[in-house]
């Protein structure tokens, strides 16, 4: 897809004295697919704080295996090995179904007006941007940060989505670095062809997993003996 030119009226100018980054998931479980391109990211964003924030119940999902506790465990245990990053169980609190929105509106609220928020998301998400709940509005809160994965392409998403895209998009860490929020930026590719479901599976077939996630988080799996059913 083509670079399209930003809309004046769609990125709000603003010079960034603070900035926080959130990445949501069900983490189940969390693995070097997530943390590699967020460390990436939040490097050439010069991130010093980077939220990861479990769902309880993600409006797309319908089954989770591991329960809030276990993910939350090994969220914290991924988050160690690295200062910036840190578990933030908001939406596990509710214990009930999460909105996107919801959140962003609450931590907007909880920090000052000068501060920038990277929401960091998945090339699968972004397909469906429209479908989101208040999708309009979550861009006035925040800046989305995609990830490419595999398989997933800009083609695959509906007309509204790619209309989104071609007005919100900008194409440096520079250019997004000016604007407060209503921006879309694409990560360099930076990831590890693998999904918490495969390794899901790899566990179920007695296969090793080890080398795609921290050491801390397989060893809590083995420990907990998760995903054996």
């Amino acid at each position: 897809m083509n670079s399209p030119k930003v809309s004046e009226k769609a990125i709000k100018p603003f010079h960034t004295a603070k900035s926080i980054g959130i990445l949501g998931g069900t983490f189940d479980p969390i693995h070097n697919g997530h943390i590699i391109p967020l460390l990436s990211s939040a490097q050439k964003l010069s991130l010093t704080q980077v939220f990861l924030m479990p769902t309880h119940i993600p409006p797309h999902k319908s089954t989770v295996i591991a329960t809030p506790k276990q993910r939350a465990a090994m969220v914290e245990l991924a988050c160690k090995d690295h200062h910036y990053l840190a578990l933030d169980q908001r939406e596990l609190n509710r214990k009930s179904t999460t909105y996107t929105v919801d959140t962003l509106r609450e931590i907007r609220t909880e920090n000052s007006a000068d501060t920038t928020i990277y929401f960091f998301i998945g090339m699968d998400s972004l397909l469906n941007f429209s479908q989101w709940k208040h999708h309009a509005e979550i861009l006035s809160l925040c800046n989305l940060i995609v990830n490419t994965r595999p398989g997933f392409c800009l083609t695959s998403a509906d007309e509204t989505t790619q209309a989104i895209i071609t007005q919100h998009q900008v194409t440096s860490v520079e250019q997004l670095q000016q604007h407060h929020c209503g921006g879309i930026y694409f990560a360099p590719p930076c990831h590890e062809d693998i999904s918490s479901t495969q390794i899901r599976q790899l566990i179920k077939q007695g296969h090793n997993s080890k080398n795609f996630m921290p050491k801390s988080v397989f060893d809590y799996i083995q420990q907990q003996q998760l995903y054996l059913r």
